[in-house]
């Protein structure tokens, strides 16, 4: 596969320079008008010369779709994770699993924002997750449990072996507003009584 995109390349960069170098013939005003009409009357009036012609252009256009094919195809295989059960072949798209990541901010409280891009490669999944922590939040500590915990929830969701591979990027590092703490120590104290301050008289 990987010597078909090299012939790829080297096909479409051949095409653009002589395509180039057409044109700076051109400008440069090196071929007269007269030298293409005698090679277009050259090329028409032979049989032998119409048919090298019109195969190329034929084969020109048969490589062109097999290469658009090949990249394309191999542009929908990375947007999807594939693997095979004993009733046939399952495809996940990766959008579904960045939205199983996401909603891990909500397991963790210490995360304020979670973004996650995720990668499939002939290697194994690579998960880029972008987090925005809250001040009290201990990173070396955290990393280490959100990299365990998004590991575990992908092979438990999409039950594959495949390695997984989490890397983190710490974004911001946000301050609690006053309001959000007193609202907090509110929530750990408990539910106020009503008229608990007052006793019987």
């Amino acid at each position: 596969m990987r010597i078909f995109t090299v012939l790829g390349v080297l096909f479409y960069s051949s095409v653009i320079i002589l395509a180039g170098i057409v044109l700076i013939v051109f400008a440069l005003n090196l071929l007269q008008p007269q030298d293409i009409n005698n090679l277009f009357i050259y090329t028409q009036s032979s049989s032998n010369s119409r048919v090298i012609i019109g195969l190329s252009g034929l084969l020109l256009i048969l490589i062109s779709l097999s290469f658009a094919q090949l990249i394309l195809g191999r542009l929908q295989r990375e947007k999807t994770i594939a693997f095979t059960t004993s009733s046939g072949e399952v495809t996940i798209a990766l959008s579904a699993v960045e939205d199983l990541i996401r909603r891990l901010a909500g397991v963790i409280p210490e995360i304020k924002e979670l973004r996650p891009d995720v990668i499939a490669t002939k290697k194994g999944i690579i998960v880029d997750l972008r987090v925005v922590l809250k001040q009290e939040a201990n990173i070396p500590e955290l990393t280490s449990r959100l990299q365990d915990i998004t590991k575990s929830k992908i092979q438990e969701v999409l039950g594959i072996e495949e390695q997984i591979t989490v890397k983190i990027h710490v974004a911001k590092i946000i301050t609690i507003d006053e309001k959000d703490k007193r609202k907090k120590d509110l929530e750990k104290e408990g539910p106020i009584v009503p008229f608990s301050g007052y006793g019987k008289v």
